[in-house]
């Protein structure tokens, strides 16, 4: 049996699932690591961990296929985006790896956005935000010189990761063009970006199709994955683009909703597309496919901090309760929590308000509200940060399908249902859960001539099930849906001023 691996480097961990040609999953694993959050808007990792847990997960999956007497035909890359490590001209790290939810390149980012921004959106299809790897640049030219001066490469973790395996340093189209330093038109870096960035060509890597094929593994790693060093390893794309062909969201008009640690909802098109109003990306998925929509920081990070905080006041001493709990006792209080409505922006925003000070905000609390209600409300206001994306990409394609959900939150029944209410359409949900993984093992059966076009993942696609809109609750979120709109725009200036107050409170602690 040949299994195709889909290698998915993620924000908490790594996973590597094996999967047959006709996209059966033989094996998974997943090896976690921390988020590194020292000091207020650091969001940092540590590349070599992520290195480590990239080989040990390979080698359990390939040892499973072993057991079955397979055989690892190849290794594919989904890899989240916007990461930056600087490393000098050895290929040796000089700082942690800055992640996509690591915003202290806000100031940065205003700048830039204030001085060109619409043309750089335009030109490159990534909003200025502090997620961006061009925002981050300005941020450690101007506040880490010595290292801008040390710098040999500026590179992602994805890239990294193949420099300790192959010894070279080489990108695919789909995640340069989310660094916000890659022309579009051209496909190839924007050399105005690049000399206002201060940095050489030769200080990002080559551009390669998401399907090239590296080999000459190093033997070291060969040996602790449990492969021969001429297995081939495709660079594949980044996840985003990833998941939308790993669930068969290729149609135009399909909807691909993931929500992991963060969120996101895109589509596919045949041709860039940008907004006037900067709400969404556009990414690069190959010569003919675009990849249109928007990331939200607030994803599973709300659950998690919502179980977190009103467990320690529930039962302070007891850990941490279950998910599962949490999601049950929502359950029970009606749609739209009794008036109860919440913004999930606790790490800032991304699409489409792309707005790093914005705040979580609960509104209309009063005395009838428990802890069940503040539950299902942060979870209500996290699908409705999910719909502000999904109709801010209507306005720019006029195309509504259907939609089809992955992530973490696909396993949760109550969470499909409330996103196919809050949306008012009926959602999909694949049988296989690993969308970004089958997306990246997919492209290395087409790499290797299993299949020759991107369409012909559907045929290897089954559904678990869909789930069809309420439409007494969907009236529901409609009206609170508008009220969500206003409080955002009316919290405009608050944002900024209660920001600015916590870094000042951190800063005189």
């Amino acid at each position: 049996m040949r299994v195709f691996v889909g290698l998915d480097i993620g924000t908490t961990s790594t996973k590597a699932v094996a999967f047959g040609v006709d996209g059966a999953v033989a094996s998974v694993h997943s090896v976690p690591y921390p988020l590194i959050c020292e000091s207020p808007g650091y969001a940092e990792q540590d590349p070599g961990l992520i290195v480590e847990a990239a080989a040990e997960a390979v080698s359990r999956v390939t040892a499973d296929v072993r057991l079955s007497h397979g055989e690892v035909a190849a290794v594919s890359l989904s890899s989240a985006m916007h990461s930056l490590l600087v490393v000098d001209d050895s290929g040796r790290p000089l700082t942690r790896l800055m992640t996509w939810a690591d915003n202290r390149s806000a100031e940065q980012a205003k700048r830039i956005a204030a001085s060109g921004g619409l043309d750089i959106y335009k030109r490159t299809g990534t909003p200025i935000h502090a997620m961006s790897p061009l925002s981050k640049l300005f941020w450690l030219r101007e506040n880490r010189p010595d290292l801008y001066e040390k710098a040999g490469k500026f590179v992602s973790i994805k890239e990294y990761l193949l420099y300790r395996l192959f010894g070279q340093f080489v990108i695919d189209h789909s995640l340069a063009s989310a660094t916000g330093l890659y022309r579009l038109g051209e496909r190839d870096w924007d050399k105005e970006l690049l000399r206002d960035a201060g940095i050489r060509r030769d200080q990002l890597s080559e551009l390669h199709p998401v399907t090239c094929v590296m080999t000459g593994l190093n033997p070291g790693y060969a040996k602790r994955m449990g492969l021969s060093t001429d297995v081939p390893f495709v660079l594949g794309a980044s996840d985003g683009v990833l998941a939308n062909l790993g669930v068969g969201a290729i149609d135009p008009g399909d909807l691909a909703v993931t929500v992991g640690t963060s969120g996101a909802v895109r589509t596919v098109v045949d041709r860039p597309l940008t907004s006037d109003r900067q709400q969404t990306f556009c990414y690069v998925f190959d010569d003919r496919h675009w990849v249109i929509g928007g990331g939200t920081n607030n994803g599973g990070i709300v659950l998690d901090w919502v179980q977190t905080v009103l467990h320690s006041i529930q039962a302070p001493d007891s850990g941490k309760s279950s998910l599962e709990g949490m999601l049950r006792q929502a359950e029970r209080i009606p749609p739209g929590a009794e008036g109860l409505l919440f913004l999930p922006y606790l790490s800032g925003e991304r699409a489409p308000i792309w707005n790093p000070n914005a705040r979580g905000v609960f509104l209309g609390l009063n005395l009838t509200h428990s802890g069940p209600h503040l539950a299902r409300s942060a979870m209500e206001g996290m699908m409705m940060s999910l719909l502000s994306v999904a109709l801010a990409m209507h306005d720019l394609t006029g195309l509504k399908n259907k939609v089809l959900a992955s992530g973490g939150f696909a396993r949760s029944p109550f969470l499909l249902q409330l996103l196919s209410d809050v949306f008012g359409c009926e959602v999909e949900v694949p049988a296989c859960a690993e969308a970004s993984a089958y997306g990246a093992a997919f492209l290395g059966m087409m790499a290797l001539g299993e299949y020759g076009d991107i369409r012909d993942i559907k045929s290897t696609i089954n559904m678990r099930e869909t789930y069809v809109p309420c439409l007494k609750h969907h009236q529901v979120y409609t009206e609170l849906y508008r009220i969500y709109e206003q409080a955002y725009a009316g919290l405009g200036e608050t944002f900024e001023a209660i920001t600015a107050l916590q870094h000042s409170l951190r800063g005189a602690g």
